[in-house]
């Protein structure tokens, strides 16, 4: 492969900002002649009567390989037209072979630049991937910003529902005023490098191989190196320099490390939270040039486990199906479910289990549940593991195991997110056994859920609360995580205690949809002496939260990423051979009361019918509810496990709940 020579002639004319208040981006840009070699050794020139599209694109930046085959595809439409796209690579990390290889693997054929000294993206004022401009035949910027508005850092729309770049080209072309001229452009940061000085480490407060590389190490490599599903490894003094500006933005940013429990409420067993002071020295070692520093300062990488975590190789390995799954290259994938026969003919106590991605770049996240044969007095939902990134399988505590009965099956719930290019999984989860003799605590996976509220178009802050009041005696509860989707705003949860005394004990401010954190408490949460947990559940349906699919929708429960649901998993220990569940001795109620909670009760049942039976014949059938309350509400209302929910039935539940 040759290397990209260069032969840029550009005469830029820096006149008056086409936008106020933006000194950076120039009005006019004048490519006159501009003769340069691609990375195939031809010669390309640019026609002076042509309309160009300027993107600046990254082969790591997650959105510059969602967007870059999108690229090609208005490339080879607009070709027609007089439009012509040119590819721009600033980042200093990516060197002119990378940036064939991402051409090739993203088959985007408009010739690309290798802005070595990033003079192209100063001319043009560009500053991240992707980012695109459209130059008419001038030589005049009449767009700047983004490609359309279906993705952004951790947002993934169904479709775009502003096609900016289509719509500027539109206008340009049939001579119409571009209506936006400019927007804000999304994606990663171009960090300008030629401004610092990496030389005089030897007198730098701060540098790479002394200070950085370690952090890096402690909070970022677990996900970042290569073949695990961040986008780029941050283990290289070289590519780390290229994201120097981007690092330090996601952590202002809140969004790396991903972590989103408040710290003044509650601290849990592997927390990612990145110290002020830590982000301060990142801060320091940016402003004095990010230099390198002496060699023999260099830690070395911590030594990751690429496959199993434990010591031994586990018990039984069980595979999602047959064959791969097909993540597509771009879109939503919706939750995928897979449900395995592992043919266990005999009761299984599971110490520990693990998930493991087939394809770790496109599986977002992964729950293993446990699905016991009808009528067996199992307990809990049955949740056995889960697949987090960056999240370490644990066993449970010496003598705690979970149960699976004889004939289980297992279901897969799979999150796929799709990277740019069409992948295959196969993920497999791995268990580790220990003798019924051997086990002291069984743990299981209770559930809180309301699956009735309806949010009203608009609202920026409607909350839903869930209680659970009964638990087993002298158990304990080991962990919680939440569960809602793209309006999931924050979560609360509080233990309620014998005379008003209130215990907070989970605080999620800014729910993330994208990170099901699982928070395991440091110490596990005695439940004896608790009356109630208690939880706050808040969504926002606003057109200002920009997950939101539609501000305009009355939402209500579903299993789709546009609907929504208000669960909480969590982990509860009871001792073996105990009684199940503590008995609450239900207070007095006086006539009035009584009567008000027989209308609750009725207005439960009615609702509830109205929501679940779909055909109207009196009668909800397992097939006419959605497939989360089929895993995990369904046998909690169906007593006699007919597998049909009938109203006495509606009834004996919201009078337990009630």
């Amino acid at each position: 492969m040759n290397t990209i020579v260069l032969r840029i002639f550009i005469v830029c004319s820096l006149l008056v900002c086409l936008f106020a208040g933006d000194a950076s981006a120039a009005d006019t840009v004048t490519l006159h002649r501009l003769t340069f070699r691609g990375t195939n050794g031809r010669a390309i020139s640019l026609d002076d009567s042509a309309v160009h599209v300027v993107c600046f694109l990254g082969t790591e930046c997650p959105l510059a390989r969602l967007y870059g085959p999108r690229l090609q595809r208005m490339a080879d439409r607009y070709a027609g037209r007089g439009v012509v796209c040119l590819g721009v690579n600033s980042n200093v990390q990516d060197s002119p072979a990378e940036i064939d290889a991402y051409a090739k693997k993203y088959a985007i054929e408009f010739p690309m630049v290798k802005d070595a000294d990033q003079s192209i993206a100063d001319a043009f004022g560009a500053t991240r991937t992707p980012e695109v401009f459209v130059v008419d035949a001038g030589g005049k910027i009449v767009y700047q910003g983004r490609i359309d508005d279906q993705y952004e850092p951790g947002v993934s729309r169904a479709r775009p529902t502003q096609n900016d770049l289509h719509d500027a080209l539109e206008s340009l072309l049939s001579g119409h005023p571009i209506p936006a001229p400019k927007t804000t452009s999304v994606g990663c940061l171009i960090t300008r490098t030629a401004k610092h000085s990496t030389k005089d480490s030897a007198t730098a407060p701060v540098t790479f191989n002394a200070d950085i590389a370690s952090i890096l190490n402690e909070h970022c490599v677990e996900c970042h190196r290569g073949g695990e599903i961040a986008p780029m490894a941050l283990t290289d003094y070289d590519e780390v320099v290229g994201w120097g500006q981007m690092i330090l933005e996601v952590i202002d940013q809140k969004r790396m490390p991903p972590w989103h429990a408040d710290p003044d409420i509650g601290h849990f067993v592997g927390e990612r939270r990145m110290p002020q002071e830590t982000r301060d020295k990142i801060a320091t070692w940016l402003d004095s040039g990010m230099p390198q520093g002496d060699n023999g300062d260099l830690p070395p990488l911590p030594q990751w486990t690429g496959g199993w975590q434990f010591e031994t190789e586990p018990d039984d390995e069980i595979a999602m199906r047959d064959r791969p799954f097909t993540v597509p290259a771009e879109g939503v994938v919706e939750y995928q479910y897979f449900v395995v026969d592992p043919k266990w003919t005999e009761d299984r106590w599971i110490r520990a289990a693990q998930v493991i991605p087939g394809n770790a770049s496109v599986v977002h996240h992964a729950i293993v549940f446990v699905r016991p044969p009808d009528g067996n007095g199992f307990h809990g939902i049955g949740w056995m593991a889960a697949y987090v990134p960056g999240q370490r399988a644990v066993a449970l505590p010496e003598g705690h195991a979970r149960l699976v009965p004889a004939g289980s099956k297992l279901v897969f719930q799979m999150h796929y997110t799709p990277n740019g290019r069409k992948a295959g999984d196969l993920t497999r989860v791995g268990v580790w056994e220990t003798a019924a003799d051997d086990v002291s605590h069984e743990v299981f996976t209770q559930l809180a859920i309301d699956h009735e509220f309806e949010i009203p178009p608009g609202v920026s802050d409607h909350t839903v609360t869930m209680t659970v009041d009964s638990f087993p005696p002298n158990s304990r509860m080991l962990g919680i995580t939440p569960h809602m989707h793209l309006r999931g705003k924050s979560f609360w949860l509080q233990a309620n205690r014998p005379g008003g005394q209130v215990k907070p004990l989970l605080s999620v401010p800014h729910y993330d949809f994208n990170w099901q954190h699982w928070y395991e408490f440091n110490t596990p949460v005695d439940l004896n002496d608790v009356e109630s947990l208690e939880m706050s559940v808040r969504f926002d349906n606003s057109s200002s939260n920009p997950f939101n699919p539609d501000p305009d929708d009355f939402v209500s429960w579903g299993d789709q990423t546009w609907e929504e649901m208000a669960i909480a998993f969590f982990d509860v220990a009871i001792p073996r051979g105990g009684p199940h569940y503590r008995v609450q001795k239900p207070k007095p109620l006086s006539q009035r009361q009584q009567a008000e909670r027989d209308k609750q009760i009725e207005d439960h049942v009615t609702k509830f019918m109205a929501s679940m039976d779909t055909n109207r014949d009196g009668i909800i059938e397992r097939d006419e509810t959605p497939v989360a309350f089929q895993r995990f509400g369904f046998n909690r209302i169906d007593r006699n496990h007919d597998r049909r929910i009938e109203r006495d039935e509606i009834r004996a539940a919201a009078a337990e709940r009630l």
